[in-house]
């Protein structure tokens, strides 16, 4: 891993770390937009956060983990879960989705989340105990690198962390390891326009704003079809910059996965990371 993408890991974690202490320190407001404050003003806070959930999920959930929403989407609404499946969360927060899927799956499945700070980890499992859900696992790790086993996983879900990823080969390849044959995707990310490249969508926000390192749609089906996903599609839902999209990510990991390499996908290594 080079020093630049070294440096925008620490950076996503301290902006992480800043949002979770604010919460637990009471402050308000602090979830209305990925990991940058100034991107979320930039393209407006609506298209991030707590707003994105419904009154009736928002009142499953304590407060604390409500504000500590700074996704672009909703993954659970789209995951279709069902009672007594395993579900993990990729960057799992302040553990909004865990707690919602958790609910979802009952006490006969499991909802795991993976997250690289301590105090998102600290945040998430207090708002799991207010909560009152016992089948949940928060997990310290990175995506590139899930701590669990192969084939152990029905359903992945994230909500808006992959665009945060210094090796999203890496991330798609994991998730396809850990997911069961015939398991699925259901994620919500920022998704560029095809015809951007790189250095446009560091242009239109950083990359800790949730833009700058966003793969494109295309880079999205060719790196899950890549790593032995079938059905794979995104859908644009709303516009967070210009050619830049909150997106839905599904696809279904095929029973014998594919032998194609890795596409290579263009990263804005060189871009200001926030």
């Amino acid at each position: 891993m080079s020093t630049t993408a070294d440096e925008m890991r620490k950076e996503v974690r301290r902006r992480y770390a800043e949002s979770a202490r604010a919460v637990s320190d009471g402050a308000v407001g602090v979830g209305s937009g990925c990991c940058d404050d100034s991107q979320a003003s930039a393209v407006g806070s609506a298209k991030f956060g707590e707003v994105l959930y419904d009154a009736e999920q928002r009142g499953e959930l304590p407060d604390a983990a409500v504000l500590a929403s700074l996704g672009c989407g909703n993954p659970v609404a789209v995951a279709d879960l069902n009672e007594g499946e395993t579900v993990l969360d990729l960057g799992s927060g302040g553990g909004i989705d865990v707690i919602l899927s958790a609910k979802r799956v009952g006490p006969t499945g499991t909802a795991y989340g993976i997250d690289m700070t301590d105090e998102m980890l600290a945040l998430a499992r207090r708002n799991a105990a207010e909560a009152g859900v016992t089948n949940v696992h928060f997990l310290k790790g990175v995506i590139e690198q899930i701590p669990l086993p192969a084939d152990s996983v029905d359903v992945v879900i994230s909500n808006c962390v992959i665009n945060l990823s210094v090796d999203k080969p890496a991330v798609l390849m994991e998730i396809g390891r850990v997911l069961r044959p015939g398991g699925r995707v259901g994620v919500s990310d920022v998704v560029a326009e095809d015809h951007l490249s790189a250095a446009d969508r560091a242009e239109r926000g950083s990359y800790c704003g949730c833009v700058a390192g966003a793969l494109s749609k295309g880079e999205y089906i060719a790196g899950l079809e890549a790593v032995g996903f079938e059905g794979v599609s995104v859908e644009f839902t709303h516009e967070v910059a210009d050619g830049m999209h909150g997106a839905i990510v599904k696809a279904v990991k095929r029973s014998a996965p594919a032998s194609a390499g890795l596409p290579v996908v263009e990263e804005a290594a060189d871009s200001a990371c926030c």
